[in-house]
């Protein structure tokens, strides 16, 4: 009978590199993967089945989406943007003593929001803001010092996801409901500009890499327009223009729905690592058209496009590009094991069952439930499988680091 789980270590057990604090603090991706993932594992079964424990200044579901934006999927983000950052340059933006401090900043804010008390509340958001800025900061630094101004506009999204982040915990200590939801609103589309600028580049390249004789086309003029309107939604939002930024936003999410059909999505569907990526595209440009459509005032549910392109979308592609950018950063081969389908299609299962919940049915709160299930589930089997790898060295340096040997790591495109 096959094993339910197929790993794939090198060695054995007792040949394998121990875990090293060099390792863990090497690239963003290691340290910031965790724990955003773990973050998003325990922030969601905490506001599910244990919301009584959440007893911050910023409570109820004001703490629940700021997490899941700003704690969980922009936190992956830097981690990602610092990690492909040193690819993009050819220098490491951020590591070592310096990285873990970046880190610590995220643990003060995510502790302090769920402190009671207005002292603990300003301690997080200092800690906050500086987990970002620094980050941008950081990233600017190594495009400035190597004039890589194809990336110069990468640095300026990430102090936009800083500043709305602001936005919103100031909407959220005036009581001001409308405010907070515009700024909240903001952050998710400044996320989601960011998100499809990343994602236009990396998905062809990896899907042309790993699929043979695939063609698809750069897409650089609909790139420039996609960035385009999308920024022009997030200023129009701000402006008090909610009409006008559901047009912008419509026009971003039809031009993303053009892209995923020309990256030929069938012929990716035999190779998980890329449909898994492919999923959450296509969830994202649905979450931005049903998002235009509440700004235009035909989804009257706020929820509704906060979900779709935060679990359909987000979530999903976060899911699939954590695992394929840790292999190759890793130095393992850009292949699944079950453990990895596996949280694929709990992760999947998770985002359709939470937009079910959203439907006013008598079913809502079991859905809720078995929706929760399913992601703790996917992360939870993310976490098992990663953790390991990610605090120690990548499996290529081991050989040499075991003969005494110095190791220089190779930047691998991200």
């Amino acid at each position: 009978m096959p094993p339910l789980l197929t790993l794939e270590e090198p060695g054995s057990p007792a040949g394998r590199p121990r875990p090293q604090w060099a390792a863990f603090t090497e690239m963003g991706f290691r340290p910031l993967y965790l724990a955003g993932c773990f973050w998003a594992l325990v922030s969601v079964w905490l506001w599910v089945h244990a919301p009584g424990r959440i007893t911050g200044l910023l409570g109820g579901v004001f703490w629940h989406a700021h997490e899941m934006l700003w704690g969980f999927v922009a936190t992956i983000a830097v981690g990602f943007l610092l990690t492909a950052g040193a690819n993009w340059t050819g220098k490491n933006p951020l590591r070592g003593n310096a990285l873990a401090g970046l880190c610590g900043l995220w643990v003060v804010a995510r502790a302090g929001y769920l402190v009671p008390g207005r002292t603990a509340f300003l301690i997080a958001v200092v800690a906050d803001l500086a987990f970002f800025v620094w980050g941008a900061a950081a990233l600017g630094r190594a495009v400035w010092v190597t004039r890589n101004r194809r990336n110069a506009g990468v640095p300026v999204l990430l102090l936009g996801l800083a500043a709305t982040n602001a936005l919103y915990l100031w909407a959220a200590v005036q009581g001001d409901y409308l405010a907070l939801m515009r700024y909240f609103n903001a952050g998710l589309l400044c996320m989601a500009v960011l998100t499809l600028l990343i994602a236009r580049r990396v998905i062809p390249f990896f899907a042309k890499r790993a699929v043979a004789g695939l063609e698809i086309p750069p897409h650089t003029r609909s790139g420039h327009w996609q960035l385009g309107t999308g920024i022009a939604a997030i200023v129009c939002l701000l402006a008090g223009q909610p009409r006008i930024a559901a047009l912008a936003l419509a026009a971003t999410g039809v031009i993303a729905m053009v892209q995923w059909l020309s990256w030929k999505p069938w012929a990716v569907r035999g190779v998980p690592l890329l449909w898994i990526l492919y999923a959450g595209y296509g969830g994202l440009a649905i979450g931005l058209l049903v998002g235009a459509a509440h700004l235009g005032g035909y989804v009257s549910r706020a929820a509704w496009p906060a979900h779709a392109i935060g679990v359909a979308g987000f979530s999903v592609l976060i899911l699939g590009m954590v695992t394929r950018t840790a292999l190759g950063h890793l130095g393992r081969p850009l292949r699944t094991d079950r453990s990895m389908v596996a949280s694929y299609v709990l992760m999947l299962l998770a985002a359709a069952l939470r937009l079910a919940a959203l439907l006013p049915t008598v079913a809502s709160i079991g859905l809720l439930h078995a929706s929760t299930a399913a992601w703790v589930l996917a992360l939870g089997l993310y976490l098992w499988r990663f953790f390991p790898l990610m605090i120690r060295p990548r499996a290529d340096a081991a050989p040499a680091a075991a003969s005494g040997l110095r190791v220089v790591p190779v930047a691998r495109q991200t």
